[in-house]
């Protein structure tokens, strides 16, 4: 699939979601010629009987008789691409843009063309009046409507680079960018990005002028209306708390200047620090398609879907979205990265009821939910500590496992790595692949080591912050997260809590008791914003999690830097947080080797078994 345009993988995957609605059909595969092919690896564990088709668009013609026709979206309004896909499911169709609807003979049996404008809030809200009564209650879902695909053979040249991996803006100052290089043609492209894409502390920018032949033609701060006109390609960098915009790993952001006619000298300043690196270029180097993946779980359910970023008159209307589904329906697919995005939309979502689960990227959905896997509901045997000593107790933990297309593609690639199982490691998974995916939960389950445990990915049933949560409906919650839980055999949980004026805080007693009521969970493992938390909360041990930059070597200082000041009268709990898509196992055993004395690496389960006898 992935040679194909953005255009016909949207008719393909939605002809799949209706393929596919009563039983497993149709199965693509996006990643040929790729590294790691987690879609041909996911598919071989299958035990069915399988006909490649080496062209995918033959499977139009094929299966044409099992739709109806198609909703044609209207290419002048992105928008309008979801509110096809909501349509297509309701009427047993594809989405198809006039040309594809004509070449491959399909009746029309909506034209969207014409019916919305640019206005994203009209889009949804004729959505929600018109569509919300036919779509099923039982999960809601948020895609974007467009992707940003990388055009080959684009010139960049580097303009700037930090060559020191800087973590604590200490290179924060004011930088002139000159890219009068680039000048000759239409437009100048000024892309940010991480110098050093292994430890999460890429370019960070807070204030943009731009002078053309020293006049100033522009300047902005990010997130801001004056930078939209200038902000070519925003999806991969996020806003933080200062008001900057940053990437970090492989992410990057691109501006586009279209400087005045005659220009000669094109600089553009900014306020920047951590490890940026800067470069230009003279053509277009993305083009935007149809955002396809997902589509096809979407139009098997029946579901509506929407792109409504969390702040302003869009977030208003997403409130309404949540409002109007009963407590527990998962909000399925992401938010936008930009301005607003994953704390505020989850936060949105808490406060709705709605777990979310991140599932933008979640391929072949109606194949892999629909695909039995054995799953054993008893909990891995502790390996018990009988008698503490006075050492650093550390169990390490692998994050994102809340997100089901992580454990789909990059936790697969990870736990393949030979040295899995060096080393104790903790990792994070979510429960609700027992219906989202139970071949890759049991396969996960079936393969893992001695030295390997899974744990509940935050916060349990879905990626959620308990502490936004209206009570009854966060005991309801809990009840769920308990049952997928027991049926899964996790019994740690690694959560959120909520933010308080911007800051994550600690558990409160009363969360903390409905873990411990509703779950089988022996402890639980919290992200915030304060000093190590090490306490008994609810009856349960807690304790916070904390993360180090770079990779063993690094990690291993900053430990030794974290109980520097422990004083050896008395065992120590730290719980760390590894991150997934930079670290793998083969990380984990070279830090194991690192870890003599004071140190024991242990698995999250006797960490908190030997907590719980330790603290008051």
């Amino acid at each position: 699939m992935s040679r194909l345009s953005g255009g016909d993988q949207t008719l393909l995957t939605t002809l799949q979601g209706i393929v596919n609605r009563t039983e497993p059909e149709l199965y693509f595969i996006y990643d040929t010629g790729t590294e790691s092919n987690p879609d041909s690896t996911w598919l071989a564990e299958l035990p069915v009987p399988k006909k490649l088709y080496k062209n995918p668009l033959d499977l139009v013609a094929k299966y044409r008789h099992r739709v109806r026709g198609a909703i044609v979206h209207d290419p002048a309004v992105p928008d309008s691409l979801n509110v096809a896909t909501t349509l297509a499911g309701l009427e047993n169709a594809v989405v198809a843009d006039a040309e594809q609807a004509k070449a491959y003979g399909l009746r029309i049996v909506k034209d969207l063309r014409g019916m919305f404008d640019d206005d994203r809030v009209k889009t949804y809200r004729w959505q929600l009046d018109n569509l919300f009564p036919k779509v099923t209650k039982q999960l809601l879902a948020g895609l974007p409507p467009t992707r940003v695909v990388d055009v080959e053979g684009v010139d960049w040249v580097e303009i700037a680079r930090e060559t020191q991996q800087i973590r604590d803006s200490s290179n924060r100052g004011t930088y002139d960018l000159d890219v009068s290089a680039k000048l000759g043609k239409e437009a100048v492209y000024v892309r940010f990005a991480d110098s050093f894409t292994d430890d999460g502390w890429g370019a960070s920018v807070r204030h943009i002028v731009i002078k053309a032949n020293g006049s100033v033609i522009a300047q902005f701060e990010p997130g801001s209306a004056e930078e939209e006109p200038y902000l070519f390609d925003g999806s991969r960098s996020s806003i933080g708390g200062e008001a900057n915009r940053f990437a970090d790993g492989g992410n990057y952001w691109i501006y586009r200047i279209e400087p005045p006619a005659g220009t000669t000298s094109l600089v553009v300043t900014v306020e920047m620090w951590n490890q940026y690196l800067v470069s230009a270029a003279d053509t277009s180097p993305t083009r935007i398609e149809p955002f396809p993946y997902f589509r096809d779980y979407v139009v098997a359910s029946k579901a509506m879907v929407s792109w409504l970023p969390p702040g302003g008159a869009t977030g208003e209307l997403l409130v309404e979205y949540f409002d109007k589904y009963p407590t527990l329906a998962p909000y399925m697919g992401w938010f936008a990265n930009d301005v607003s995005g994953e704390w505020d939309g989850v936060e949105l979502a808490s406060k709705g009821g709605s777990p979310v689960i991140a599932a933008d990227f979640y391929m072949n959905g109606t194949v892999l939910a629909g695909a039995p896997g054995k799953i054993s509901d008893k909990p891995r045997r502790i390996r018990p500590i009988k008698t503490p000593k006075n050492k650093v107790y550390l169990t390490l933990t692998f994050g994102e496992g809340d997100n089901i297309q992580y454990c789909q593609r990059r936790l697969r690639e990870i736990w393949d790595d030979p040295k899995r199982g060096d080393a104790p490691t903790n990792w994070t998974i979510s429960p609700l692949l027992l219906e989202t995916g139970p071949s890759l939960y049991s396969y996960f389950q079936r393969t893992a080591t001695g030295n390997d445990l899974l744990v509940c990915g935050p916060s349990g049933g879905g990626y959620t912050y308990p502490l936004a949560w209206k009570p009854d409906e966060l005991t309801q919650y809990l009840k769920m997260t308990g049952s997928f839980m027991q049926r899964t055999a996790l019994d740690v949980v690694y959560a959120y809590s909520g933010r308080v004026d911007g800051a994550w805080v600690p558990l409160t007693p009363e969360v903390a008791e409905g873990f411990a009521k509703y779950t089988p969970t022996k402890g639980i493992m919290q992200t915030w914003d304060g000093d190590p938390l090490t306490v008994r909360n609810g009856g349960l041990p807690v304790t916070s999690v904390w993360g180090a930059p770079g990779r063993a070597a690094e990690f291993k200082a900053s430990l030794d830097q974290r109980i520097a000041n422990w004083d050896g009268a008395s065992p120590l709990f730290l719980s760390g947080l590894i991150g997934a898509w930079s670290w793998s196992p083969s990380d984990m055993s070279e830090l194991a080797e690192l870890l003599g004395d004071p140190y024991e690496l242990i698995l999250a389960n006797s960490f908190y078994d030997l907590l719980n006898r330790v603290l008051p």
